[in-house]
C-alpha cells in the first residue's frame, strides 16, 4: 500500500446502516457466510461451488459465486500472476466476499488462493464461524490429467510463468473446515458433505 492510499483511507468514516446483517439474515431465513473453496487448478472448485449453489438456490437461499476467472475480467483485471498480484487479488476478493456476507448472502468463492497466509487473512476479516474453508484435495497428477483449460500443458512448456503446482507452490490448508477428495469422489457426494456441514454449523436449516 502506498502513501497516497494510506492518506485516502485515513479520511473516511464507516457509516452504520439501519438495516443490519441480522435483519437481512432474518428476512432470508439463513445466515450469511463465506464458503471458501481452495485447491489446485482442475481440482473441481468451480464445479463444486456452482453445484452447491444450485442446491442452496433450490432451498430458497440467497447465494452468489465469486469465480477466479470471472473476477479477473473486471474487479481484478489490472492484476497479473506475480506473488504480489495474487496476494492483492485475494485481498480484494476477501473484501467483496465480506460485503456479500454482510448482506446476508451465502457467498461461495472458487479460487486457487495458493498462499495459506492469504486465506487466513480473509478468515481474520470476519467473525469466528463466518469463514468456511473447503479444501478440494485433488492430486497434481489428476488435475494435470484433466487440464480442462490447457494451462498445465502451457506451464510445462514454459509458456506460463509461476503456475501453481508447477513453478509456483500451493500451500494446502492445515485445518480446513472440510476436506473433500475431489480427485475421485463423485460430485453429488461432495455436495452432500458441504450441505451437511452448513446444517451442522447453523448456516442453513435442515430441508423439510
Amino acid at each position: 500500500m502506498n502513501d497516497q492510499q494510506k492518506i485516502t483511507s485515513s479520511n473516511v468514516v464507516w457509516h452504520h446502516a439501519t438495516v443490519t446483517r441480522a435483519r437481512r439474515e432474518a428476512q432470508n431465513g439463513h445466515r450469511g457466510a463465506i464458503l471458501w473453496f481452495t485447491g489446485l487448478s482442475g481440482a473441481g472448485k468451480s464445479t463444486l461451488a456452482h453445484a452447491v449453489e444450485e442446491e442452496l438456490h433450490r432451498m430458497g437461499c440467497r447465494t452468489f459465486v465469486l469465480d477466479g476467472d470471472n473476477v479477473r475480467h473486471g474487479l481484478c483485471g489490472d492484476l497479473g500472476f506475480s506473488n504480489e498480484d495474487r496476494i492483492e487479488n485475494i485481498r480484494r476478493v476477501g473484501e467483496i466476499a465480506k460485503l456479500f456476507m454482510e448482506a446476508g448472502v451465502i457467498v461461495l468463492t472458487a479460487f486457487i488462493s495458493p498462499f495459506r497466509s492469504d486465506r487466513e487473512r480473509v478468515r481474520g476479516m470476519v467473525e469466528h464461524g463466518d469463514f468456511v474453508e473447503i479444501y478440494c484435495n485433488s492430486s497434481l497428477e489428476i488435475c494435470e490429467s484433466r487440464d480442462v483449460k490447457g494451462m498445465y500443458k502451457k506451464a510445462r512448456a514454459g509458456q506460463i510463468a509461476e503456475f501453481t503446482g508447477i513453478s509456483s507452490p500451493y500451500e494446502a490448508p492445515e485445518k480446513p473446515e472440510l476436506t473433500l477428495p475431489t480427485g475421485h469422489a463423485k460430485l453429488e457426494e461432495c455436495v452432500e458433505q458441504v450441505m451437511e456441514l452448513l446444517v451442522q454449523r447453523g448456516i442453513v436449516k435442515v430441508k423439510p
